[in-house]
């Protein structure tokens, strides 16, 4: 044996092994129909986000996978958290409601941001953690012992939420992975193998926000944030927004409104030659005799075809 075919050898043992796939899906429902990816992993080291495509759904220092129901009304329905692959209850925490976050209620949670929580340990030092789960929903305590599938619980409100989602999260020896691309820690688009058993697939599409305002307002203030109001005055115009990424010819933006006197409006928009990036906005004159004081929600659903792309929350208070 020459010392060139040794050193290759050496240097092929050397290698490391690449990890080798082992989760599964950690919601009983199925992507594209009722339920859907809203925000990855942050691939971005320091300030800024992108998932792990170089794409744009992540939010700044995001260290999970979120899973996303389309309604409360599914939430209060019921959809199963599942362990995503076999191993030992660590952790698990109940007992707290299903309130979504208000600025006035960060104080009152923290060091509970993630809610209803179950963290199970897995072989080679890996550990997957669910958060926002629905309170009172838990099925397994610590010490459990859990299979690939087993139900931890419910999707619910809880902790640093605004709608319902599972918060995933993958770690390994403590760190953080993002199990889309557990081989890139400093830049997006690695080719890095995924953790996955059967990938989840990926569409660059979504929605960055949606919000109600008084006004059509202006994309400038759509994207800067001023266009969002939290409150209107009974004889107040309600407008509400959508902000989108990615679209696709033909993508169908279903808007609608709801208040203490039920169903405000409802509309759907197609949306013909997208832009990269673009905003619609529906509304409603108040009636002569004003808006019912209380509690108002909008909700705005992409759709391309059959398959839910996104789905974006607004709430506004009249008063």
């Amino acid at each position: 044996m020459t010392l060139r075919a040794s050193a290759l050898i050496l240097l092929a043992s050397a290698a490391p092994a690449a990890a080798e796939a082992f989760l599964s899906l950690p919601v009983d429902c199925t992507l594209g129909q009722d339920c859907f990816i809203e925000d990855y992993h942050d691939a971005q080291p320091g300030p800024g986000q992108t998932d792990y495509t170089c794409g744009l759904k992540s939010r700044d220092n995001h260290r999970g996978t979120d899973f996303a129901l389309p309604s409360f009304e599914a939430m209060e329905a019921g959809v199963d958290v599942l362990a995503a692959a076999a191993g030992t209850v660590e952790a698990a925490r109940d007992g707290e409601p299903d309130i979504a976050l208000t600025p006035d209620r960060a104080a009152e949670i923290e060091g509970r941001e993630c809610g209803n929580a179950v963290r199970i340990g897995h072989e080679d030092g890996y550990q997957t953690l669910y958060c926002h789960m629905k309170n009172g929903s838990l099925a397994v305590s610590a010490g459990d012992r859990v299979e690939a599938g087993d139900v931890l619980g419910q999707i619910g409100l809880s902790g640093e939420t605004n709608y319902p989602h599972l918060h995933l999260s993958l770690l390994k020896d403590g760190a953080r992975v993002d199990p889309f691309a557990p081989e890139s820690t400093e830049s997006c688009g690695a080719d890095g193998d995924t953790l996955w058993t059967d990938p989840p697939a990926y569409t660059p599409s979504g929605l960055f926000t949606a919000g109600f305002s008084i006004v059509v307002p202006s994309f400038e203030a759509v994207k800067s944030g001023t266009a969002r109001r939290a409150t209107a005055a009974p004889g107040e115009n309600l407008v509400l927004y959508a902000h989108a990424f990615h679209p696709e010819d033909g993508d169908v933006l279903e808007m609608s409104a709801t208040g203490p006197a039920g169903e405000v409006f409802s509309t759907e928009i197609e949306l013909e030659d997208p832009q990269v990036q673009l905003f619609r906005a529906y509304g409603r004159r108040a009636p002569d005799s004003g808006w019912p004081a209380g509690d108002y929600r909008g909700t705005v659903t992409q759709m391309r075809g059959d398959t839910l792309i996104a789905v974006r929350h607004a709430e506004i208070t009249v008063r």
